[in-house]
């Protein structure tokens, strides 16, 4: 059974959630918060209707190798929650949840990540993991930080 590890963040915004989440539910704005570093591209066709089983899918270069990515809206609640989960690309598990709540009486945002994933390949994938992945993830969800308060503060 292969490990199954959790990243957990949490980061207040300054706008309410209806607000946010229509930002977070435009897949487009992915490559506008994922480091310029892994190339990411949105390959899915305009426009998109997001909602539980949209298919999206994804180019990217992980350490310089192209990779496709394939994910599934498993749940779909505006404005508080979305998941997507991995259908194909480089982790044997990928379940992210996106959960936004109401704070100072609705005038902004407590957003969380939770991303429960695997890599895969037995001790080969868990030395990976240790020694590059769950750095890679660090980096991808702290530029993610840095870059979402402006982007999001320009919409309200």
């Amino acid at each position: 059974m292969p490990s199954i590890h959790v990243l957990r963040r949490e980061q207040r915004l300054e706008a309410p959630p209806s607000v946010v989440f229509p930002f977070f539910a435009d897949a487009r704005n992915l490559e506008a918060i994922t480091p310029p570093l892994l190339g990411f591209r949105l390959l899915t066709p305009q426009p998109i209707a997001m909602g539980v089983g949209t298919f999206l899918q994804y180019a990217l270069r992980v350490h310089g190798v192209p990779v496709r990515w394939d994910t599934l809206i498993q749940e779909w609640d505006p404005p508080h929650r979305f998941v997507d989960v991995q259908v194909r690309g480089p982790y044997r598990l990928w379940h992210h949840t996106h959960s936004l709540v109401a704070v100072d009486g609705g005038a902004a945002t407590l957003m969380r990540d939770t991303v429960r994933y695997s890599v895969g390949f037995g001790v080969l994938g868990e030395a990976a993991r240790r020694g590059l992945v769950r750095r890679d993830l660090e980096a991808i969800f702290a530029f993610r930080a840095e870059r979402v308060p402006g982007l999001v503060a320009g919409l309200g």
